[in-house]
């Protein structure tokens, strides 16, 4: 199953490598060899994925916990 994480204002960043606006994308997250697909913020030219402040400090930091607690 893959989850979407991504506000309206996600979007209107821009890759600095590329140059071009982020769109909502596939992207693979990897943590102790545990695999979570999400769509999320990326460059559609070199594939930066963004991840916000409060997807990092929320959701993700409650995954890590759970999975480092296994």
């Amino acid at each position: 199953m893959t989850n979407s994480y991504t506000d309206p204002e996600d979007l209107r960043w821009k890759c600095h490598k590329c140059d071009m606006f982020l769109s909502v994308g596939p992207a693979s997250l990897t943590y102790m060899g545990k695999t979570i697909n999400a769509r999320l913020p990326v460059c559609p030219q070199c594939g930066f994925v963004l991840i916000s402040e409060e997807l990092a400090l929320g959701k993700i930091a409650e995954v890590e916990q759970l999975l480092e607690d296994k």
